[in-house]
Order: C-alpha cells, then structure tokens, then sequence
C-alpha cells in the first residue's frame, strides 16, 4: 500500500546511509551545497540508530545499498559507470555490485530448479557448480546437459526478490508523490511516471520466461553484427524462475589488467560497444537496456559477448527518427535543427521561443567539441541541461527515460576502455547510415507503402470509424472535474505527517 507507513522506510534509508558513513561519501561525491548537506544530515543523523549495518567489510556506500536491498543495489550498478559523476575510486567500489554480491546456498538454487522444471537438477545436468556470479535479482551456475552434453548457464532468481522489490518500489512511489506534493516544479519531471516506468522494467526482469524471449530475439537481430556474441537460450531448460542460456567464456570487461594482458585492444572495444548499442536501438528499436560491465565479457577472439537480458529497451520508428535527428543535429552542430525537431516531437511546449532554445542547446553542445572525453565533466554538463529543461518547460518523456538511461551506461563503460573516447567521432558513422536510410525519399516511398497497406486492411469500415467519432465527439457531454476531496484529505495527512516528523526532529536537535 502507497500511504505514509513508507516514511519508516525512507527514514531507514537515510539512517542507514548515517550509519554507514555513506552520507559523507555521497554528498562529497556530488559536491551538494551546504544547505542541502544541512537537510540531509538534519534527515538522517537523530534515526542513526535506527539503520542497516550492512557488511563493515564492504566500502560505506556498497555497504549501505547492499543492505537497503536489490533496487538500491540497480541503481548502484548506474552509477558503477560514471567514473565521471561519482569519481573513479567510488565507481570502482560500485563495480562490486555487478556481480559480485553474495550468492544464496546452492541447495535453495536446486530446489528452486527442480521446483521450476518438475524435475531434480541431476536428472537434468550431469554437472552443476557453486554459483559463478551473482548479482541483484539472480546468481548463475554453471552446468552441462546430459541429453547433449552442452556447456550451459542456469540462471536462477534470488528467493523472495520479487517481494523485496516490491516493497523497495512502494516507498519510491510514495516519496515521488510527496516529492510533486511538496516541490509543485518538479511535476514537469513526472517523478510518479518515472518510478512506474522503473517497476515495469523490474517487474519484467522478474520473469525469466521474458528475459528467455528478449535473448531469443536480441540473438537472431544481431547474428550478422561482427565483434558480438548473445548466448542462445535452451527452452525446454527455462520457466519462470529459471533461465538456461548456452555458456560463453570470456574476460569481464571490467577488468582492464586482464584484457590488457590478453591484448585486447581497449579503444576498439570501447568504440564498439558504443557503435553496437546504437545500431541496436536505431536499427532494430530493440536494444540492452542494462549494458553495464558485469554484464559483457570479451571472448578469447575479441568479440564481445552480452548476457543478462532481463531488462531490454524498445523504441518504436517515429522515436527513433527523433533521437536520431537530434544526435546528428548535435553531429553537425546544428542547433537550430535540434530545436525543430524538440517542437515537432512536442518535447518542448509551442509558446516557447524556438531561438531562445536553439540558443541554449548550442551552450550545451559547443563546450564538448573539440574536447577530450577525460576533460569533459558529464555532471556538470549534466546539470546544465536539467536547468535548460527547467527553463523551456520540458517534461520528462517516459518513453526515452530507458534509452537515456542505458546511453549514459554505455558512454560510462566506454570510458572506461578509452577515456579519451570521442562519443560523437563514433557515434557519427552509425547515425548518418540510419539517416540516409530512414529519412530520404527512398524512406519517404517506404512509409506511403505502408500506409496504403494500413488503409486498405481497414478501408471497407473508414466512413464506419469516422462517422461513429464524429457522433460521438457532438454528443459528448461537458467534461467534469474530477472529485478533489479525498486528494485534497490525502495532502493535508500528508502535509500533518511532515510537519509532525519536522517538529520531532526539531526536539531532538
């Protein structure tokens, strides 16, 4: 339930933090002015007591979003890979997070198995091992059929994760809505929208049936792409909470030393997965929406290999062509265009000036051309464009959240391979081919087939479909407000709650 109960569970939040010194680390990190460093530790300092302990052995932020639970642990991950916003020595104590988590006992993975399967794990696998990773939602084994006697990984969800999300999300949904409440500005975020955005793409990561499809589809779009690799999953060996994959061998791309050491060529890997990513998401409206390092590796012959696909993006054609346009407006330093595209996509309100922003944008861009990746600072570019955002009116696009998401993801691994990657250098090639593919006059032909074909499937019941809207648009009758009262009761407990918790910690200052 989405009520005021949740305030335990953000108290416990920033009383854990508190209590594991993550507090300090964070509000450093992000270089929070005094008066926000004053309200975080007015928040978290008096319930202290009242926080997790987590594992002392771990550092003061791994250890405290281990033990808040899994979906603090995902937005660790995010953070993993942005050297650049967080720092390399807390990005580095982040990556433990990947994949690296401790596993449950392989008694629990069996059972589960034979549960899942309707058979027990010997009757299935001639060989099964001690967990090999683990990470948020699941741990992974490895085995061997003994029908074929293929190399597999069983990929088996955590006991009682679910739950545990669940319970996470609900206190996230609870904080956005008093967030909207209390701060009337950040509607325009839709904060409430981004958190159903977020438990759609976790609750589907929770059904390994799905990530079984999204593998089987991800694997035959990108059979042809050179330099990569997606194992293919074993349907008779999967269900709900069990995914079987065929095993691929490979380095953690996390791992500099040994890819070095393999001579590996860092910079072409860091161009590639950059280069992958967006050929996925523009070519096939279809990509990984969660390409941190824990989930690529780099086989003995270079290609790189994707696991994990329990949360994939999609984007539909118009969207693509919108996101395309403004990368290669932004390619080609043509802000004006950017601008267009913005108003015609209706991402920025019509009563704004379209110079005005052009303007803006060109603030945005021009200070990262002609610079070197390492010298660029994404947090400060960053804040810029949230206040241009703020400026102009711009509301958050739920349909782009997952795609902005994974681009800041997979710009963060990049970097890690080559920080002097150019993002532009190497998006441009990728991004100029989809164009000249998908907004020319041989396009132009394309889409007017398509519609043709649309219209005629539907032809014979038009003048029917029209005529019923227009009847039903002349005898609609004058929209009324919605009932206000019971929102209204539900702010004002929510407002007393606040107030309340305010004076208590006043007391106790």
């Amino acid at each position: 339930m989405r009520g005021p109960h949740n305030i335990w569970r953000l108290i416990r939040t920033g009383a854990t933090f508190e209590r594991t010194g993550a507090m300090d680390v964070v509000l450093q990190a992000v270089e929070a002015p005094a008066r926000l460093r004053f309200a975080a530790r007015l928040l978290g300092w008096p319930f202290k007591w009242l926080g997790l302990r987590g594992d002392p052995a771990l550092p003061p932020l791994t250890r405290a979003l281990t033990a808040l639970g899994p979906a603090y642990i995902k937005f660790g991950q995010i953070l993993s890979t942005r050297p650049d916003i967080v720092g390399q020595d807390l990005a580095d104590q982040l990556k433990y997070l990947q994949d690296k988590l401790p596993p449950f006992s392989i008694e629990e993975a069996r059972a589960m198995i034979a549960a899942e399967l309707g058979a027990p794990v010997e009757a299935l696998f001639s060989s099964f091992s001690e967990p090999v990773a683990a990470a948020s939602i699941a741990q992974v084994h490895n085995a061997r059929v003994i029908e074929t006697d293929q190399e597999v990984a069983v990929k088996v969800l955590r006991p009682g994760i679910e739950r545990a999300f669940r319970r996470d999300i609900d206190a996230f949904y609870f904080a956005a809505r008093a967030i909207e409440y209390l701060i009337p500005f950040s509607r325009r975020l839709r904060p409430v929208d981004v958190i159903a955005h977020f438990e759609g793409v976790v609750l589907g990561e929770l059904d390994l049936r799905l990530e079984a499809s999204a593998a089987s589809e991800f694997a035959e779009n990108t059979k042809e792409d050179q330099g990569f690799q997606v194992p293919v999953p074993i349907w008779r060996l999967s269900g709900r909470s069990v995914m079987t994959l065929g095993w691929a061998e490979g380095i953690s791309m996390a791992d500099n030393a040994a890819l070095d050491a393999a001579g590996h060529d860092r910079v072409a890997l860091g161009a590639r997965v950059l280069s992958l990513f967006l050929s996925h998401a523009l070519r096939d409206g279809l990509f990984h929406g969660d390409m941190h390092q824990g989930n690529l590796k780099v086989a003995a012959n270079g290609d790189i290999i994707a696991y994990d696909f329990g949360i994939m993006g999609r984007i539909d054609e118009y969207t693509r062509r919108v996101y395309a346009e403004i990368l290669y407006g932004f390619i080609r330093r043509d802000y004006r265009r950017v601008a267009e595209v913005h108003f015609e996509a209706g991402y920025v309100p019509a009563d704004r000036d379209i110079d005005e922003f052009a303007r803006a944008l060109r603030a945005v861009g021009e200070p990262i051309f002609g610079i070197e990746a390492s010298r660029v600072s994404m947090a400060r570019l960053l804040s810029f464009l949230f206040e241009v955002t703020e400026r102009f009116g711009m509301e958050t696009r739920t349909e782009l959240i997952h795609l902005q998401r994974t681009m800041v993801v997979v710009e963060g691994v990049a970097r890690s391979l080559d920080p002097h990657i150019n993002i532009w250098q190497v998006a441009k090639p990728v991004v100029e081919g989809y164009i000249s593919r998908n907004l020319g006059p041989v396009a132009l032909l394309r889409d007017l087939a398509q519609t043709a074909r649309v219209l005629a499937r539907f032809g014979p019941r038009l003048p029917h479909l029209v005529e019923a809207a227009l009847i039903a648009q002349a005898d609609a009758p004058p929209p009324m407000k919605p009932p206000r009262t019971r929102r209204r009761l539900a702010q004002l407990g929510l407002a007393i709650v606040l107030f309340a918790l305010g004076v208590w910690v006043g007391n106790l200052m």
